[in-house]
């Protein structure tokens, strides 16, 4: 019998549907859309992606992915420019807070910002004094080189000192 040399109008339908709305749907859902039997749409869904059963299938099914990941292909250059035509766009229409979100992604794009997200577990009240220490111990350590090189001991003594707050006024422009 032999393997068909051309896709028919059903397979064809259904590598496009595949294809385009991955994530959405699934390839039953597909199989049914492209016109194939609810009853068997899940099997027939399975075989049309087999290269063993219809490579013609799976070698179109591979040819619109690629087509479509060159159209919407993203890279660094392109990526910002759309960014600053985007940014532009928004400050010729005054939208100041569309055009500030641009000009933050394309710094983040460029690696002008560093996101950090620190965890916390537990509360403070409930260490022991010796936990406390030991903790404080080791964020001084993991920090030295930001504490203009001070002894442990003479920060602990700061930490244990009750400290008068200030109360800073925010500078209006």
């Amino acid at each position: 019998m032999g393997l068909p040399k051309v896709l028919t109008e059903q397979q064809t339908k259904f590598a496009t549907l595949l294809v385009t709305n991955e994530g959405r749907k699934s390839p039953t859902e597909c199989a049914i859309e492209a016109g194939y039997a609810e009853g068997s749409a899940h099997v027939r869904a399975s075989e049309l992606r087999n290269p063993r059963k219809f490579p013609l299938v799976v070698k179109y099914i591979d040819e619109i992915r690629s087509e479509l990941q060159e159209k919407y292909r993203v890279d660094y250059g392109s990526h910002i420019t759309e960014l600053a035509r985007l940014r532009e766009e928004a400050r010729e229409k005054g939208a100041w807070s569309a055009a500030i979100n641009a000009e933050v992604a394309r710094g983040k794009a460029a690696g002008l910002y560093i996101e950090q997200k620190i965890i916390k577990h537990g509360k403070l009240e409930d260490l022991s004094e010796r936990e406390l220490e030991a903790r404080l111990s080791e964020i001084i350590e993991d920090n030295k080189l930001l504490l203009e090189h001070e002894d442990v001991e003479s920060l602990k003594d700061k930490v244990k000192k009750p400290t008068e707050l200030k109360i800073v006024e925010p500078i209006e422009d």
